[in-house]
């Protein structure tokens, strides 16, 4: 394998403000060849119920469909072009503080030709045949026990497609010339020798249930061919009435492959003349598969994304890391990266992607596994999925609505529990400063009226002095110092109906220096040998602000059921909910219990920890005892920022991580908002945002810090979100909160009783999305996908449900929005504070999928909510607003 070279540069204090884009590998556009003997047109089942169909027009493609709609391309190749590529390059890490950046090195060689030998369905009753014939299948299947090939296809509706060939290419010789431009080096390096080089694949289609196809892409042997002219022969040999004789040859069984998913290992041809095994073991580490999309083709999906919605034209990374600070917004990107290395991030940078995606063509595809991969959209007539490995796996969909992609892949990745009652009950109070701080915040809440479901008091560990400020003991237990008489505090909250929440993360930190602790959880850690190991055996501490940390090694049996143990404690002490935080930062180069590549471990671990974190909590809810597992008001709680595919399996609810403090599109408030629905869209149902954001910044000459203005407006924008939960930010002293000032807690008041007048519905949404996937906040994509207006919008509107539509003022010093509201089935749009009716009427056009823009009147105050005309729920939310004295 090429070497993986990692640069560490935690430590750097003076870093380029403006760095370059990671270097890699341009899309790749490959060749096609197959064998003549292939007929012109055929269609091979996939299934019951899918096919795909190969034809030779215009140099040969495929195209997979669902025979309920024949006509209808749910994945397509390009025509004469390869759609399966592999190269070999060194792969380049950049770490800092959470942010990382994979690169493309130097390429060892890149195998651009594809060649389709044969094209095969595998019935069940051929692997019955199997049994009695060895050479059956040409050497299908390795293993030697009889019901392995059964078992290996159960989950399979046979019968099964393979698509088997050869990629090839000629050998690179040297691919660093810095005077060459890629595609000159590329095209001149074959020239350099007389070497090719070539190695099998196979292309594998199974039906999984009646609306998913599996696909999965393997390598055979790389292997080297000693002359030009053997590559020609062996290239040219598919268009010749040789490849009568290749089939009649005796095939001998290779053990080319066993799949991570340990479903079949297939076999490769006798060498061909000429051909050997090259001097050195030689693999591939990247896999390009490339397919055919429209020009006007909207792309949406991808996990978590900040900064777009839609991305036709760009190249999305997927890989779990730090969102940054700015990520592109100025000045703070540039200051942000000027102090730390790259700690700005980009418009791409994600604490929650997804290798997931639905298009505006009613198209949906997700890769399974956790390897670093890249999906480039930047032509316009293709797709290209560059995954660093050998071995690509994933799944396509059929379905006719966003909304029902949403439904069929949740049912495969998983979908959260119902949330608890009471953390949707009222606002979720985010405070620090100890027992008389939090005491006294109470007692004005109680004088504002203000519905309150929890206290989430993030310092409950105690606080220490760093060199940039004061921050929280990673050591999860209650510090009875900073929170003097914790139990009384509990009681009193719970005889009100509030619950307490608390902090914690899968890292540690050494408390040598703690004067108040009871244990030294590091320690404890570090000696039960479960924590992130260096490449030398050492601990590996982490760099984090102003400390290092140790981590916890997931992927260790022992890690799982300690850490469970510390949260069952934490439990004992009154708390019923917190933030589970961070899970993003697993470096690159560790070395973890279990044996595997940290780099893919890396997107593994945020699904390792919310797992962790929900196994408790579905445990300590079956072994409760009494009025506690009657009373389901005592179950627990935990959201995250970090996540991948499946997080939504395992973690019960989002929050989108630190936004800055500011207005601005990349990472302020409307990034919260364009975070909100990417993720709802990617199978993330119940996600918020800190009510006025996080990260507030005081640098000569660049300061950021919450206004009374952005605050209202937030409260305003969250007042619609799952949970409407506070934070303080990182620097509370320069912040406005809630509780700054008559105004702030009068605002906060009222806007905490809006949120408390759709809990009806909320209630309703969250036990549709348990059982359907679908968000709480919804992208208008999801049910007017055939309006062309909504591939506009990004951060500017959004729909609760289907009922109720949220235009927010998402400026500074704006009292006006306009408005989009979709017109599709004859509704029309009521707005709350004034009951005019926004409907068809209004507009001249017959077009069914074409909407209406209005100006709308937002002061603060009164934002831009709408619901439909006659809708019950519509009408409840109103009587409710007008019950609670909004109205």
């Amino acid at each position: 394998m090429p070497p993986l070279k990692i640069s560490k540069k935690h430590h750097k204090h003076i870093n380029n403000p403006f760095p370059s884009p990671p270097k890699s590998l341009p899309l790749i556009h490959g060749t096609l060849s197959y064998n003549r003997v292939l007929p012109h047109r055929q269609v091979y089942p996939i299934g019951k119920d899918f096919q795909l169909l190969w034809r030779s027009n215009n140099g040969g493609y495929v195209s997979v469909s669902h025979k309920s709609e024949p006509d209808r391309s749910l994945w397509s190749s390009i025509p004469g072009e390869a759609f399966i590529s592999a190269a070999s390059a060194k792969t380049e890490v950049e770490e800092s503080r959470g942010s990382f950046v994979i690169k493309d090195g130097d390429v060892s060689f890149l195998c651009d030709h594809q060649n389709i030998d044969e094209i095969k369905t595998i019935c069940k009753s051929d692997i019955e045949r199997k049994v009695n014939d060895s050479e059956f299948l040409y050497g299908l299947f390795q293993s030697n026990d009889k019901n392995v090939p059964i078992e290996l296809f159960k989950r399979s509706q046979f019968p099964t497609l393979v698509i088997s060939g050869w990629v090839s290419s000629k050998k690179v010789k040297s691919f660093a010339s810095k005077n060459l431009c890629f595609w000159e080096r590329k095209l001149s390096l074959g020239r350099a020798g007389k070497s090719s080089l070539t190695a099998r694949y196979w292309v594998l289609f199974h039906q999984r249930n009646n609306h998913q196809v599996e696909f999965q892409v393997k390598f055979g042997e790389l292997k080297q061919l000693q002359s030009s002219r053997s590559y020609l022969r062996f290239s040219e040999g598919f268009q010749s009435q040789r490849w009568k004789h290749i089939r009649l040859r005796r095939r001998r069984r290779v053990s080319c492959f066993l799949s991570p998913r340990d479903f079949l290992v297939l076999s490769s041809d006798d060498d061909e003349k000429g051909e050997e095994k090259a001097d050195e073991v030689k693999e591939f580490n990247r896999v390009f598969i490339t397919y055919s999309s429209e020009r006007d083709e909207k792309f949406y999906g991808f996990g978590e994304q900040f900064s777009h919605m839609e991305f036709k034209g760009k190249r999305v990374p997927i890989l779990v890391q730090e969102q940054g600070i700015g990520r592109g917004d100025q000045p703070i990107t540039f200051a942000a990266n000027l102090v730390s290395y790259r700690s700005g991030g980009d418009w791409s940078t994600t604490y929650a992607p997804s290798p997931f995606y639905m298009t505006s063509k009613m198209r949906c595809l997700y890769l399974e596994g956790y390897n670093f991969s890249v999906f480039d959209l930047t032509e316009h007539d293709r797709v290209q999925i560059q995954v660093h490995g050998n071995f690509v796996g994933g799944r396509i969909l059929k379905g006719s609505s966003p909304v029902e992609f949403i439904e069929r892949y949740t049912e495969t990745i998983g979908r959260p529990p119902v949330l608890p009652n009471w953390i949707i009950n009222g606002a979720v109070i985010g405070m620090q400063g100890g027992t008389e701080a939090v005491r006294r915040v109470w007692d004005q809440l109680k004088d504002h009226d203000v519905p309150v479901s929890a206290f989430w008091l993030q310092d409950w560990v105690g606080k220490r002095k760093t060199i940039i400020g004061s921050q929280l003991w990673w050591n999860w237990e209650v510090d009875t110092t900073h929170y003097a008489g914790w139990r009384e505090l509990v009681h009193d909250f719970r005889a009100n109906n509030i619950r307490v929440m608390a902090y914690c993360n899968p890292c540690l930190v050494p408390t040598n220096e703690k004067p108040n602790k009871n244990k030294n959880l590091f320690e404890e850690a570090e000696k039960l040998d479960i924590l992130v190991k260096a490449k030398n055996g050492a601990t590996y501490m982490v760099p984090n602000t102003a400390f290092d940390v140790g981590m916890l090694d997931l992927t260790h049996p022992n890690a799982s059921g300690w850490f469970k143990r510390i949260l069952h404690e934490m439990v004992d002490c009154g708390i019923r909910g917190w933030m589970a935080d961070f899970g993003e930062g697993l470096p690159l180069d560790a070395n973890l219990f279990s044996g595997e590549d940290p780099i893919t471990a890396h997107n593994r671990y945020p699904e390792l920890w919310a797992r962790v974190n929900r196994e408790f909590v579905d445990e300590w809810k079956s072994k409760s005892q009494g009025k506690e597992r009657e009373e389901a008001e005592e179950s627990l709680v935990f959201f995250m920022r970090a996540g991948f595919r499946e997080s939504p399996k395992w973690a019960m609810l989002f929050w989108e991580g630190d936004q800055m403090v500011s207005w601005q599109h990349n990472d302020g408030i409307k990034s919260s908002v364009t975070g909100l629905l990417s993720s709802g869209l990617s199978g993330f149902a119940f996600n918020h945002s800190d009510i006025g954001g996080y990260c507030s910044v005081n640098f000569p000459m660049i300061n950021y810090q919450r206004s009374e203005e952005l605050l209202m407006r937030w409260m305003e924008l969250n007042a619609f979100n799952t949970v409407y939960r506070t934070h303080e930010g990182n620097k509370p002293e320069s912040n406005c909160q809630f509780y700054s000032n008559s105004k702030t807690f009068s605002h906060f008041s009222r806007f905490a009783k809006v949120y408390k007048a759709w809990k009806f519905y909320r209630v309703q949404l969250v036990k549709e999305a348990s059982q359907n996937g679908l968000p709480i906040a919804r992208h208008l994509f999801l049910h007017y996908p055939y309006d062309e207006h909504i591939h506009s919008l990004s951060y500017q509107q959004f729909l609760v449900g289907t009922e109720i539509l949220v235009v927010p003022v998402l400026d500074k010093g704006k009292k006006q929005v306009k408005a989009y509201f979709p017109l599709e089935q004859g509704c029309s749009w009521q707005h709350v504070w004034t009951g005019k009716i926004f409907g068809r009427s209004s507009i001249d056009s017959e077009n069914i999928h074409q909407g209406l823009e209005a100006w709308v009147e937002a002061p603060i105050g009164y934002p831009a909510i709408f619901f439909k005309s006659g809708s019950p729920v519509g009408e409840q939310f109103k009587t409710n607003l007008q019950d609670l004295g909004i109205l």
